[in-house]
């Protein structure tokens, strides 16, 4: 498969679920929404790049999550451009599985844009070994 960046049109699509599969799912052959590929993951974070499609990130950032990780302010999808998040939750509104990178069903997902962000990768002694994106600066919570 072509390498990112891509528009969202042309991302490839997960043969079960039917919806495309993000640049931080992978996009080799076979990549699946159920999990995040943690070297695109970490390409996201150093080089600043969307995590739906791999072009270079501006500002506002949008960052993708349940309910939960708003509540935390602690998020696994790395950041997107905030027409990349609208696209993707748009798509993936009837999916009611664990995907992007979640344990568990999202149930809710919630958009949060922010100017910047923390990269935290997970400590030897961490039991969640997913490295997780932290909003800096003021936030904007959108409920999509």
């Amino acid at each position: 498969m072509d390498a990112a960046p891509r528009s969202f049109d042309e991302l490839p699509t997960d043969p079960a679920y039917g919806v495309p599969v993000p640049f931080a799912a992978g996009t080799e052959a076979g990549a699946t929404i159920g999990a995040l590929d943690k070297r695109r993951v970490t390409q996201c974070a150093l080089s600043r790049v969307c995590g739906v499609c791999g072009a270079t990130l501006g500002r506002p950032l949008a960052f993708v999550g349940p309910r939960r990780e708003l509540d935390r302010l602690s998020f696994h999808f790395p950041p997107t451009h905030v027409d990349c998040a609208e696209s993707l939750l748009e798509a993936y509104a009837d999916v009611v599985d664990p995907v992007l990178g979640q344990v568990a069903p999202p149930g809710e997902w919630v958009v949060v844009t922010a100017a910047s962000f923390e990269f935290v990768r997970p400590g030897r002694d961490d039991v969640d070994r997913r490295p997780v994106f932290r909003p800096n600066g003021p936030a904007l919570a959108g409920i999509a």
